[in-house]
């Protein structure tokens, strides 16, 4: 089999194999405060995985993200990377990646964050040596939960949907995945309980990259290749 048609998993980074859904819960907290608004925690850890501009504008209407929202994201973005000394990869993160790596298995960061950040968490991460290829949020039109950066993720390595799994942390990866055909699985180490995971698609749920690790064989059948 040549490589461009090895088997492929498609990551998504932020609460999936990363750490770092509850310090972007803080900061856009914080940034939201500093414009005076208050907006319950609850709430915006619902639609993390969302759009920067996407979250504002739900969260703050569209008065007020026209008012507000670039500096809003502009704070978010500060207080974010100030936390990035306390960022770390989920457990088993990369014991997972260099499991996937000894099967052959390509592994891609099918990431909507934007350059700063995603260079915090390539660097909390920490295997490069294990990645094939990554995106940003400069690669797509439309953030998650729209199909591009799953589509352009499987461009980047020359792979069919039926070659890959996409595995996401919310709601909004998974009708991302499936939208791009993907078979999709999630993992709960990002905060968002089973029950909305199972009913927005996801073939299987996991508690986190140690568990998929330890099911190993069961993950593999989600590729239909």
């Amino acid at each position: 089999m040549s490589n461009a048609h090895k088997p492929a998993v498609l990551f998504d980074l932020d609460g999936t194999l990363v750490d770092s859904n509850f310090h972007h819960l803080v900061a856009w907290h914080h940034a939201f405060l500093d414009v005076n608004e208050e907006v319950p925690a609850w709430r915006i850890l619902g639609l993390i995985g969302r759009s920067g501009s996407e979250l504002v504008r739900i969260l703050l209407g569209d008065e007020l993200a026209d008012a507000h929202g670039s500096h809003v994201e502009k704070l978010h973005t500060r207080y974010f990377l100030d936390s990035a000394p306390q960022i770390r990869a989920l457990p088993g993160a990369r014991e997972l990646l260099e499991k996937l790596a000894d099967l052959g298995w390509r592994s891609v960061l099918a990431t909507s964050a934007g350059e700063p950040e995603l260079e915090v968490l390539r660097k909390a991460l920490d295997a490069e040596d294990l990645i094939c290829a990554v995106t940003s949020s400069a690669d797509a039109e439309q953030a998650k939960p729209h199909p591009d950066i799953v589509s352009v993720a499987l461009e980047r390595i020359d792979a069919d949907p039926a070659e890959a799994v996409f595995v996401g942390d919310t709601v909004w990866d998974i009708q991302a995945g499936l939208s791009a055909g993907v078979p999709t699985a999630a993992v709960l180490c990002g905060g968002i309980p089973r029950e909305a995971l199972e009913q927005a698609g996801a073939a299987a749920v996991y508690a986190g990259p140690l568990e998929v690790s330890a099911h190993l064989e069961e993950f593999s059948q989600l590729v239909r290749a």
